[in-house]
């Protein structure tokens, strides 16, 4: 009669465990994260992004960061659970560097990159000698370095700069206008404008400079190309239902509107 009490309380338990397990995942799931951005037209997005996020219980507090190596180093160390602030190529060069366990999942915005200038209205006013600033992390770099190549600028050697080979200033083949090309942090170049003749400029850090795409570029990146940002979190998460939330939230048609009528072409949706 013991052994069958014991056997009985043992089911009773079993199936009591079963019955509550999914409210106890339940539980589990985050209801408020933190999530990493850069300064500029992020805070303004993801304010429209919280309120979206907040409906399906979600709670979104954003960290401000006003560089690009941060965000990564953040969420890597547990002190973010996602960051919105980066293309893949850059996440890419970030995880061969420093060996992040950090995956994209989920395309937020196209930030085109533009070739800034307080002095000419074109490429074809720079002069020869000119000196032009480009952003010193490899991803961003080759990105500036494609982008004065399409204008006409530079020419790189073959393959540079293409299927995840970043070039450098040491693989530009040719240079007519016998350009100076000089490499800075990111955050550094609006505040250098004055001192350049032009400067290949994020749109974020542009954006918080009060430079207009529009009416400050010599040349500008095709907005739909391969540089869309992503919302990343760690390998661990990304199939966690607040990842799926968060997503959901980014890619509703509320915050799809916002960008479009906010920032008039000057970013584009990615999703």
């Amino acid at each position: 009669m013991q052994l069958a009490a014991i056997a009985k309380l043992a089911g009773a338990l079993a199936a009591l465990s079963l019955a509550l397990a999914p409210h106890t995942a339940s539980a589990q799931d985050k209801t408020k994260i933190k999530v990493g951005i850069s300064v500029g037209n992020a805070e303004s997005t993801f304010e429209v992004v919280k309120k979206v996020a907040a409906r399906e219980g979600l709670e979104i507090q954003t960290v401000v960061f006003s560089d690009y190596l941060q965000p990564n180093a953040a969420l890597a160390a547990g002190d973010l659970d996602a960051n919105a602030f980066q293309h893949v190529p850059y996440l890419d060069s970030q995880i061969k560097a420093r060996g992040y366990k950090i995956v994209p999942v989920g395309l937020t915005i196209t930030a085109p990159l533009g070739i800034y200038s307080k002095k000419y209205k074109s490429v074809d006013q720079l002069p020869n000698g000119a000196t032009i600033g480009i952003q010193n992390d490899p991803s961003n770099g080759n990105r500036a370095l494609l982008l004065l190549q399409k204008a006409g600028l530079i020419k790189l050697k073959p393959g540079a700069g293409e299927n995840g080979v970043n070039a450098t200033p040491l693989d530009v083949a040719d240079n007519p206008k016998k350009l100076k090309l000089v490499e800075l942090d990111a955050a550094q170049l609006p505040r250098s404008l004055d001192d350049l003749a032009a400067a290949s400029i994020n749109n974020d850090y542009a954006f918080k400079a009060g430079l207009s795409l529009q009416k400050d570029t010599i040349a500008v990146e095709d907005p739909r190309g391969r540089y869309a940002n992503v919302i990343a979190t760690r390998a661990e998460d990304k199939d966690k239902p607040w990842v799926r939330k968060l997503v959901q939230a980014y890619q509703s048609e509320e915050v799809r509107k916002f960008i479009e009528s906010e920032f008039k072409g000057s970013l584009v949706p990615a999703f």
